[in-house]
């Protein structure tokens, strides 16, 4: 696969699609079981609360991970992404009810770097806080 979105057609500012991913009791179980990490703050609402926590969290890779597909779905191809990193402000609490929380993500072209990279700048929150820092994402377009 090669990235669908040409670097000629993109500009610093572009804005890419915004989207809001729902998280909820069984999202973390599910995610639990596919990565290996049982670890209760993600499941147990007692120990979360114990150890400090308002309530179960997600994952910090989880979050990570469902911000980065507002740029993979952009870009058309998972493997575009050369390089991504961010920071983990705050929490994703997931309470224990039929809505769980909301994850929003919106991202735009801050860069236009060599070789038909763009740097795309994210912004992710839950509940009104900003819960990934930093976040920033290097693709190869076409």
């Amino acid at each position: 696969m090669t990235a669908k979105i040409a670097y000629a057609e993109v500009e610093v500012g572009t804005e890419l699609p915004a989207r809001t991913f729902p998280v909820n009791r069984a999202t973390l179980v599910r995610y639990a079981g596919a990565s290996g990490d049982f670890n209760p703050i993600h499941w147990n609402e007692r120990f979360a609360k114990e150890v400090g926590l308002p309530d179960v969290i997600a994952h910090g890779m989880f979050t990570m991970a469902s911000a980065i597909r507002v740029v993979t779905d952009w870009a058309g191809d998972p493997g575009a992404v050369v390089e991504y990193g961010v920071r983990f402000t705050k929490p994703v609490v997931v309470p224990d009810d039929d809505k769980g929380a909301l994850v929003e993500v919106s991202a735009k072209v801050a860069a236009k770097l060599e070789d038909n990279t763009v740097r795309v700048d994210l912004t992710a929150t839950s509940a009104g806080q900003k819960v990934l820092g930093m976040s920033r994402a290097v693709v190869r377009l076409a």
